[in-house]
């Protein structure tokens, strides 16, 4: 019988995690029941609840259940209580164990896929919300020579940099600040891009050779991408290796293997366009 494990959000039905988790167990040989759950809002710990006394062995979280399953768990990682969200569990027992890998998966993908190592590199990361706390620690691990955090709130970016100073060196500014300096790497982390908008980054922070990465995917040029390229960044990059690369780390946590990630990467990439 196959395990089973499954990823609830709301809505929940354009979700590909069911096919990119299938397309990992058929290449490692392994087999798990994995399906989606819509779960109703303000239902969360019922929902989850039934799910373990059927069975359930693990659990990937989107929204808006990423602060519903940071309040449910038992252990956090170090990750999941920087970013204060969760995007997968597993249940051993009593125990409800979990953890945080956008981030990890976000510096998987520029390291490993797009062969932009950070270490010794400046990294901009526009915005302070969620997505962006969930990857401050891994950035930090690959010892960039700074890591500067933009946000319009400039207290929400200190917030976060006051808790992971000991890390390496890492700077909270606001947009206004940012005249003059050039990075090698520049995340976007904002919501702008759901909403068709841009944040309002200076063309001057783009240095010569450049990535521009979005967090965003599926979507071609968003306003960002655009504004990047028109600035004459030539390294564009959607967040869709960050999304392959997470469910990849979701399911090596739970089985223990980690499949390759190239094929669900081709299939789900929409050109730069």
């Amino acid at each position: 019988m196959s395990e089973r494990y499954a990823v609830i959000g709301n809505p929940i039905s354009h979700s590909k995690s069911p096919q990119i988790q299938g397309m990992y167990a058929k290449a490692t040989g392994l087999q798990i029941d994995y399906t989606t759950i819509e779960g109703a809002l303000g239902q969360f710990v019922p929902t989850i609840d039934a799910f373990r006394a059927n069975g359930g062995r693990g659990l990937n979280i989107t929204a808006p259940f990423k602060l519903d399953a940071f309040a449910y768990a038992t252990e956090l990682s170090e990750r999941a209580r920087l970013a204060g969200a969760v995007n997968a569990m597993k249940f051993e027992g009593d125990r409800v164990i979990a953890e945080n890998f956008d981030g990890v998966g976000l510096v998987r993908d520029l390291v490993h896929n797009l062969n932009r190592p950070l270490a010794g590199e400046r990294v901009l990361l526009l915005g302070a919300g969620g997505a962006a706390r969930g990857a401050v620690l891994p950035f930090l691990e690959q010892e960039p020579a700074q890591l500067v955090i933009c946000n319009r709130t400039v207290s929400k970016a200190q917030e976060l940099v006051a808790k992971v100073s000991d890390r390496g060196n890492v700077l909270a500014v606001g947009y206004q600040d940012l005249c003059g300096q050039q990075f090698d790497v520049v995340v976007n982390a904002t919501s702008a891009s759901l909403h068709n908008e841009l944040p309002p980054v200076p063309t001057s922070v783009f240095a010569e050779g450049c990535l521009a990465y979005e967090l965003l995917y599926g979507k071609g040029l968003t306003p960002y991408l655009r504004f990047a390229r028109d600035a004459g960044v030539k390294q564009l990059a959607d967040g869709v290796g960050m999304f392959a690369e997470q469910a990849a780390e979701a399911f090596t946590w739970w089985k223990g293997v980690r499949p390759d990630t190239a094929a669900v990467i081709r299939q789900l990439t929409v050109p730069l366009e």
